[in-house]
């Protein structure tokens, strides 16, 4: 009867614990949240290519995939496609690949056409990576002329009907 007790005490100490964890956030930021300034560097000379901050005043989508993840590619791609008769909304478009030539033939078969378009070859490991919290999965972000996050995760047709409210 004593070890009945104590399996009963075990049992609820491991539920209890298993309600802590889904208190957790589920990853990644959230809408209203300012997003993290981030800057992409030529790997060669170290030269800035890219610094989010020099986006402010601008309404721009965050999007982070990687050729491996089929789901983010696929809405990458989608994206990318709205926003090519868009000029309220710039695309940041952040590829997590670990080989630059896998990144390059993957934009040229998606045909992504965004002057904005990097690749972090440090892949999970990369400091961007983790700034984001992308270890809960892929995402995108509306972010608006203040860095604030508006949508995260927004669909193509969701950014089409923030490009028409944006003006």
């Amino acid at each position: 009867m004593r070890h009945v007790k104590w399996i009963f005490v075990v049992l609820l100490i491991c539920s209890l614990t298993a309600f802590v964890e889904k208190d957790k956030p589920t990853g990644g930021l959230s809408a209203g949240d300012v997003a993290p300034d981030f800057k992409i560097e030529s790997t060669s000379e170290k030269q800035p290519l890219f610094k989010l901050a020099d986006m402010k005043g601008r309404y721009v989508l965050l999007s982070f995939w990687a050729s491996y993840d089929a789901q983010s590619r696929m809405q990458n791609v989608s994206l990318s496609n709205v926003l090519r008769s868009s000029h309220n909304v710039e695309m940041v478009s952040v590829s997590f690949d670990e080989y630059k030539s896998i990144f390059e033939e993957t934009i040229r078969k998606d045909q992504i056409v965004t002057p904005t378009c990097f690749v972090e070859t440090e892949g999970e490991d990369s400091g961007l990576f983790k700034k984001y919290r992308l270890n809960r999965g892929f995402t995108n972000y509306l972010l608006d002329g203040n860095g604030v996050i508006i949508a995260k995760n927004i669909s193509a047709a969701d950014l089409s009907a923030y490009i028409k409210k944006i003006g």
